[in-house]
């Protein structure tokens, strides 16, 4: 009888939900709908049975389960309580305790960037190594550190929080951390689009860009730029470089085998690492022998994977 684990990332439209083998392969996968209303006080009840109900569809007893990991969307100490979730209304909550109740099996939880940095080491961009960062490049910017197959939450739970790494003294508006400058401001999908409005209202040069208007996406900033658009390589050059910095600060604090890349940004491929590498090895002349640059490989599935490795130490 072959041991199975179970990966729950909790998002703050859907909880997406996989049963693995603990070989690493993915089973089953779906989706349940986040019931966010009261305080989100009936997801996890809900995951609960979803569970329930497709172990027995599946004809998995909870005798073959290991057990279960849990991601979501806030800082997690280390006896799994959670002190907010914003997205989803949690407040002063264990979701770790709570699910292992419901279940009857053993739950683990964490960040869910943190956990998605996990699931690409264990199975994606970052397989075959066990020290990784990884930063996700989306409406945010997330980031998870990974250090000998553990996740490195830190002790107030911030570590990974690469996307609030100060970059940017000039800087006058203000990022959703409260702060100035972050990274998060220039590199995320939105930063992106920002940055790219910014600099054509700073002047009057032809761009493809400008006929999207305000409407203007990181993903049509990125395809112009892809075909020799001056004013959108301009763009991409000072978000590489802020990615290449910080990049390179990471890795002389924690010195990682490799920097995974992911989130909807990462879908550029090799243009966009191109660009980071090009300013990461600029701040780390220090040395040619350091963690490669490498893109993310299970997509939205990361934290289902991330979170079943949870559960297998």
């Amino acid at each position: 009888m072959e041991k199975k684990c179970i990966g729950i990332d909790v998002g703050g439209t859907t909880v997406k939900i996989g049963v693995f083998g603990i070989d690493g392969k993915l089973l089953e996968k779906w989706e349940v709908p986040t019931r966010k209303e009261e305080d989100g006080k009936y997801i996890l009840s809900d995951v609960a049975a979803s569970v329930q109900e497709k172990l027995k569809a599946l004809g998995i007893g909870m005798g073959e389960v290991v057990g279960a990991g849990i991601g979501v969307p806030g800082p997690v100490m280390p006896d799994g309580y959670v002190e907010v979730c914003v997205n989803l209304g949690w407040k002063d909550k264990n979701p770790q305790k709570e699910l292992s109740q419901l279940l009857g099996i053993p739950i683990l939880s964490g960040n869910d960037a943190n956990v998605a940095a996990l699931g690409e080491m264990w199975q994606g961009g970052g397989k075959g190594y066990k020290d990784i960062v990884m930063v996700t490049l989306g409406t945010g910017v997330g980031g998870g550190v990974i250090l000998n197959e553990k996740i490195v939450a830190g002790r107030h739970g911030l570590g990974g929080e690469i996307g609030h790494i100060h970059v940017r003294d000039e800087e006058k508006e203000y990022c959703n951390c409260g702060g100035q400058g972050c990274l998060e401001q220039v590199a995320s999908a939105t930063g992106i689009a920002r940055e790219a409005r910014r600099m054509m209202a700073a002047g009057t040069e032809e761009s493809a860009m400008r006929k999207f208007g305000d409407a203007l996406t990181a993903k049509d900033v990125l395809d112009c730029a892809k075909t020799g658009d001056a004013l959108a390589n301009a763009v991409m050059e000072t978000v590489s470089r802020y990615l290449g910095l910080v990049l390179a600060q990471v890795a002389l604090t924690v010195d990682p085998e490799a920097f995974v890349i992911g989130g909807g940004v990462s879908k550029a491929g090799p243009f966009l690492l191109e660009g980071i590498q090009k300013y990461y090895d600029k701040y780390t002349v220090i040395s040619e022998n350091k963690g490669i640059i490498t893109l993310a490989k299970l997509g939205n599935d990361a934290g289902i994977y991330g979170a079943a490795r949870l559960v297998l130490g």
